[in-house]
């Protein structure tokens, strides 16, 4: 086991196979965290944990489609069974959804995307609230995007999804307010994804931060020393924390945010 400052402590990440989520369960587990990575197929679930058990960390995969709600229910007794408690909650899967008008957006498209942005994320809340609050120090961090604002046209399914997301979110965080949990969000802005490259195919990715470069942010909100509660951290203010931040278009900060 990896002696890190994250050593003993067990995290769930969702979305694992790819990107963000990817990222975020190599770095916790490179930290010390045992890893129990989810995915709605196990092949690239297979080599993370290749990778992880290759700098010594830790991994227990799990194949866990969001859209099956009796699966996410069993997570927290399954969980239990094995470790009792739960330290680390991360909440990173979710999809697109549909990018049109609202009036051409079908009732299967819209609810896909409710779905497994918002009600997957309450199941989840649901079903790990009672092991978090076993941790001496739980932490749950989700992904939001700043088309929660509702700001921009044909990402209706999407933004109204991220927008419930904060407001569950933060909801819990002041239930949580006297507990040993904390929950915050984090909004990625734009960032190397295969997400964001199908919303933005003419984009030159190179320009983007890569997933890696979000992980000490994740780090630190799920570190037991982190006090935050309720928020919704952008990755660009905290990066750019402590020193100037570049000036941009009002158009290019428009597009950074999602």
């Amino acid at each position: 086991m990896i002696d890190g400052p994250l050593k003993g402590r067990v995290a769930l990440v969702t979305g694992a196979s790819r990107g963000i989520g990817r990222a975020v369960a190599f770095g916790l587990a490179k930290a010390g965290c045992h890893v129990v990575v989810t995915a709605r197929t196990l092949g690239q679930l297979e080599s993370l944990d290749d990778e992880i058990q290759a700098v010594g960390g830790a991994a227990t995969l799990l194949q866990l489609d969001l859209k099956k709600g009796d699966r996410i229910d069993q997570l927290g007794p399954t969980l239990f069974q094995r470790w009792e408690k739960l330290d680390i909650l991360v909440a990173n899967a979710g999809i697109l959804g549909p990018l049109s008008p609202l009036g051409h957006v079908t009732e299967d498209g819209f609810l896909a995307t409710i779905d497994i942005n918002l009600n997957a994320n309450w199941r989840l809340i649901r079903t790990l609230d009672p092991l978090l609050k076993r941790s001496d120090a739980g932490r749950a961090v989700f992904v939001t995007s700043g088309a929660a604002k509702g700001h921009y046209a044909y990402w209706g399914p999407y933004a109204a999804s991220k927008a419930g997301l904060e407001a569950l979110v933060k909801s819990w965080a002041a239930e949580l307010a006297n507990t040993n949990v904390r929950a915050n969000l984090i909004n990625p802005g734009a960032t190397r994804t295969q997400m964001r490259a199908k919303a933005f195919p003419g984009e030159d990715a190179n320009t983007l931060p890569a997933p890696e470069d979000l992980v000490p942010l994740f780090l630190e909100l799920t570190s037991a020393d982190c006090d935050r509660n309720g928020d919704v951290v952008n990755f660009r203010e905290w990066r750019e924390r402590g020193r100037s931040a570049p000036v941009t278009s009002a158009a290019a900060d428009a597009t950074a945010e999602l």
